[in-house]
C-alpha cells in the first residue's frame, strides 16, 4: 500500500473514533484495588485465598499492602494511606487493624477477621453488622479458657501459668478477664506478661525464665504471631509446655496449638472480598462465626520436655507431629 494511502486510512480510523493503541495506555484502569492492612505472615495467605477465588494479582486485581504496626498512630496512618490510594475494599486481620480502618473510613467496604467484633464495637450484631464492615469472628475471648484447659490436661502439674498478651489490643482486656476466671476454676495462678510491641515483647520473654512460670499460654494477636519465632526461642530456652493459637507457631518448635486453620480463614475472607467486588454491601453480609478449630500436638517437643500426653488427647487431636 502506498504511503499516501496508508496515511489516509489512519486519518479515517481516527476520525471515526478508533484511536491508535498508544492512546489506551492513558485510560483509567478498571481492575479493582484491594487494600490489605496486616503483619507479613498473613499477606501471602490472603493472596492464596484470593487466587482460589479466581483473583490473580496483576491480572484482575491490584493489592496495596500496608504492614501493620504496634503503634496506634502508625497503624492509623497506614489505614489513612489506603484510603488515599483509592482502594475498593480494605481487608484487615486482627482487632487493632480493624479499629484503625473503621476510624479512617465509613464509606469504603471493610472485610475483617477479628476476635469479637460485636464486643469491641465493630458491628451491631453478627446477623446484621450495620455500617461498612463485615467478615469473620474467631471468638478469641471464649477460646482462651479452652486453650488453658487443654494445656492443663497436658501439663497438670503446672501450677503457675504465664500469660503472654498484647495489652494494646482492644480485645486484650476481654481475654484477660476470661482467663482469670478459668485459672480460678482450675486452681492455678496466672503470671501476666504484657507486650505492646516488639521491644516490650523482648523484655517480657527475657523475664520468662525467672518468672516462676511452669507453663505458657499465648493469646491470639497478630503482633505476637508476627514474632512467633522469637517466642519459640524463648520457650525452648525456658523449657516450658506452651499453648499457642495457630498451627504455624509449631513450625518453630512449640508443644501445641488450638485455633482456626489460617488457610481456611483467609479463604473465607477472600470469599467476602469476592462478594463485595461483585456488588454486595457489607451491612447485608452476616458476620461468620468461625466454629471449626484444630488441635495440633508436637510429640517431639513433648518428649524433649519429658511430658506424656494423655492418649485420649492424642486421639482427639487433628494432627500429631511425630
Amino acid at each position: 500500500m502506498p504511503a499516501t494511502v496508508s496515511r489516509l486510512v489512519l486519518a479515517v480510523l481516527i476520525g471515526v473514533g478508533l484511536p491508535p493503541a498508544l492512546t489506551y495506555a492513558d485510560q483509567p484502569s478498571t481492575i479493582p484495588k484491594i487494600g490489605l492492612l496486616t503483619f507479613p505472615p498473613l499477606q501471602e495467605l490472603l493472596r492464596d485465598g484470593l487466587r482460589e477465588r479466581g483473583y490473580v494479582e496483576g491480572k484482575n486485581i491490584v493489592i496495596d499492602w500496608r504492614p501493620g504496626s504496634t503503634n496506634d498512630e502508625e497503624m492509623q496512618a497506614q489505614a489513612t494511606a489506603l484510603i488515599r490510594s483509592k482502594v475498593d475494599v480494605i481487608v484487615t486481620f486482627g482487632t487493632p487493624a480493624t479499629r484503625a480502618a473503621l476510624a479512617a473510613t465509613t464509606a469504603i467496604p471493610i472485610v475483617f477477621s477479628a476476635g469479637d467484633p460485636v464486643a469491641t464495637g465493630f458491628a451491631v450484631s453478627l446477623a446484621k453488622p450495620g455500617g461498612n464492615a463485615t467478615g469473620l469472628s474467631a471468638l478469641t475471648t471464649e477460646l482462651i479458657s479452652k486453650r488453658l484447659e487443654l494445656l492443663h490436661q497436658v501439663a497438670p502439674r503446672a501450677r503457675h501459668v504465664a500469660y503472654l498478651m498484647n495489652s494494646s489490643n482492644p480485645a486484650g482486656p476481654l481475654q484477660l478477664k476470661e482467663v482469670q476466671k478459668a485459672v480460678r476454676a482450675l486452681g492455678v495462678q496466672l503470671i501476666t506478661l504484657e507486650a505492646r510491641n516488639a521491644a516490650e515483647l523482648d523484655t517480657a520473654l527475657q523475664s520468662l525464665s525467672r518468672s516462676g512460670a511452669d507453663s505458657l499460654l499465648v493469646t491470639a494477636d497478630v503482633m505476637l504471631q508476627a514474632n512467633k519465632s522469637k517466642i519459640a526461642r524463648a520457650v525452648r530456652q525456658a523449657r516450658l509446655p506452651t499453648m499457642v493459637p495457630y498451627r504455624n507457631y509449631l513450625d518453630a518448635g512449640i508443644l501445641m496449638s488450638y485455633g482456626p486453620n489460617l488457610k481456611d480463614l483467609t479463604l473465607r475472607v477472600a470469599g467476602y472480598v469476592d462478594k463485595i467486588l461483585k456488588g454486595a454491601k457489607p451491612a447485608d453480609l452476616p458476620i461468620e462465626q468461625v466454629s471449626n478449630y484444630e488441635l495440633i500436638i508436637d510429640q517431639r517437643v513433648a518428649r524433649e520436655l519429658g511430658i506424656k500426653v494423655p492418649q485420649e488427647l492424642l486421639y482427639r487431636a487433628d494432627e500429631v507431629i511425630r
